[in-house]
């Protein structure tokens, strides 16, 4: 990774001093300012932060989300406590979720009796879509 300026002053005059946990030191020639280099991690695309934070609303349990997504469930979790997310407890009402394709959505919502008596979303996951149902619990 190329530095380009010292963080503390903007000089572009740094040498090299020294490796500190594997990571590369630098010494600012101006300012006499010690850094290192960021640490080059693996970042998720803000897509799948954003459907994950949308599926945990949605009710569904951060195991159910890591299954679906592909992304561990700790992930979804340190997510959740990092923008302070809270979803909505109803104890009248439960999710249900499908995974379809397209043609396969078309004959759900072909079919009247799907249309009655629930709350339905309807989302996007890759080329295929997910289909949230919200239904009363008979009592």
């Amino acid at each position: 990774m190329k530095i380009e300026c010292c963080p503390n002053c903007g000089s572009d005059e740094y040498v090299k001093s020294g490796v500190i946990k594997d990571r590369q030191r630098y010494k600012c020639k101006k300012c006499g300012y010690y850094f290192t280099v960021n640490k080059v991690g693996k970042q998720i695309d803000s897509y799948y932060v954003n459907k994950a934070l949308q599926l945990y609303l949605e009710g569904l349990s951060y195991r159910e989300i890591e299954r679906i997504l592909g992304i561990s469930h700790v992930s979804i979790i340190n997510w959740v406590k990092k923008y302070n997310i809270k979803r909505p407890y109803s104890f009248e009402y439960h999710s249900t979720y499908k995974i379809l394709n397209a043609a396969e959505l078309a004959k759900y919502f072909s079919n009247n009796k799907n249309l009655i008596g629930a709350g339905v979303i309807v989302t996007e996951l890759g080329d295929k879509f997910m289909l949230i149902r919200w239904e009363r619990f008979k009592g």
